[in-house]
């Protein structure tokens, strides 16, 4: 029997497959694709900011705004 995954590990492994630093509207976007499509942007901001003091996101501060991005180099698939 497989373990669930749960919304910030699906939404960690999300951002991580976007090619750019990924905002909190973003990140509701992606939420509202999964299969926590009733997640709003507070939940979304919430679960970006717990991943990154986890250490699974980096925050990046950019001219006032704040975005996310992984902080592991990409892992070969071989």
């Amino acid at each position: 029997m497989s373990t669930p995954i749960t919304r910030r590990a699906w939404l960690a492994t999300a951002v991580q497959a976007e090619p750019a630093p990924v905002t909190t509207h973003r990140a509701a976007e992606l939420l509202a694709a999964s299969p926590w499509p009733t997640s709003g942007r507070n939940t979304a901001r919430k679960d970006l900011r717990a991943l990154a003091a986890r250490g699974v996101l980096a925050a990046i501060d950019t001219a006032g705004r704040r975005t996310y991005t992984t902080t592991t180099p990409e892992r070969s698939a071989a």
